[in-house]
This record gives C-alpha cells, sequence and structure tokens, in this order.
C-alpha cells in the first residue's frame, strides 16, 4: 500500500511514532514506502548488506547504519536490484549509495545520506538484527518505517 502519507500518519499518531530528523536523498521509483524493519550495523563494508539483500525481503526495509559516512557507497546497482528481486519494500542507508541513475530507475523506495562512486571494503564487518540509532531515531528490528517525499516515520506497531 503506498497511498499514505508520512504527514497524516504522523497527526494521527503524534506521540506514538518518532520521526527521522535531517534531509535524506531519495532515489528509486517507489517514492513512498513502508514496512516491517531489519537492520545493520556496518562501517564502509558491506558484504553483510550483500547478504541480506540476498534474502527474501518479504516487504521489510533494510535499515543500514553505516556511521553516517560520505567516503564509499554500501549499496550499488547490482544490491538494489537484488532488493527488488527478493522483494524488500526499500532500503535506508545512514551513508552512501552509488549508481543513483540506475537505482533512481529501479521499483524499490531508497533513502541515503548522498552518493559515492567509491565502493565499499568487503570484509563483512558488522552486526545484522541489532537496534541502530541515527538521526535522532532508534531503529529496532521488526518496528514498522514509513517513508515519503515529506520524511521518515518509525513507529513500533504497525500504522497501516
Amino acid at each position: 500500500m503506498t497511498d499514505f502519507a508520512c504527514a497524516d500518519l504522523y497527526d494521527a499518531h503524534e506521540g506514538r511514532v518518532q520521526v527521522v530528523v535531517g534531509t535524506f536523498v531519495a532515489l528509486g521509483r517507489r517514492t513512498r514506502f513502508h514496512g516491517p524493519i531489519e537492520t545493520l550495523a556496518v562501517y564502509e563494508d558491506n558484504p553483510l548488506v550483500k547478504a541480506a539483500l540476498a534474502e527474501p525481503g518479504h516487504g521489510r526495509v533494510l535499515v543500514v547504519d553505516g556511521g553516517g559516512s560520505l567516503r564509499c557507497a554500501l549499496v550499488g546497482d547490482v544490491l538494489a536490484a537484488s532488493a527488488v528481486a527478493h522483494g524488500w519494500a526499500g532500503i535506508v542507508v545512514h551513508g552512501c549509495v552509488r549508481d543513483a541513475r540506475a537505482i533512481d530507475a529501479l521499483e524499490l523506495g531508497v533513502r541515503c545520506l548522498g552518493t559515492s562512486p567509491r565502493r565499499s571494503s568487503k570484509h563483512g564487518f558488522g552486526e545484522r538484527g541489532v537496534p541502530v540509532t541515527f538521526a535522532g531515531v532508534r531503529f529496532e528490528p521488526g518496528a514498522h518505517l514509513y517513508a515519503d517525499e515529506d520524511g521518515i516515520l518509525v513507529s513500533a506497531a504497525p500504522l497501516l
């Protein structure tokens, strides 16, 4: 379901939702997306991102805490295409992506801090399924994320 507005959800659930602070770049053909959250905490290293997006997404949103690094990309067109093929609703990256033009053509919602042509390292460092905090919000695995043209909301329970 993409017929929702974060502003309306906020008004209806004020006090029960968290609002992501700051401006994230919006990519992908899904300008509005939502789903249960899966989390990753990585830093300039993306094998865990690749592994997660190769699993069935079941309409979830992958939230990647890349430590806010702008030095390299954690997601590119190949991983974004894998997300589409495996049924992920979207990806939120507290860091960079690359191949923005190709990602923008995919049936996927992506939010990121920016872009970088540099790829990440491939060591496999990081954690999956742990709470991550950035942009004034604590993202818990299993919580629900809603993103549209106005921003991003997080709720402990489904709002739709």
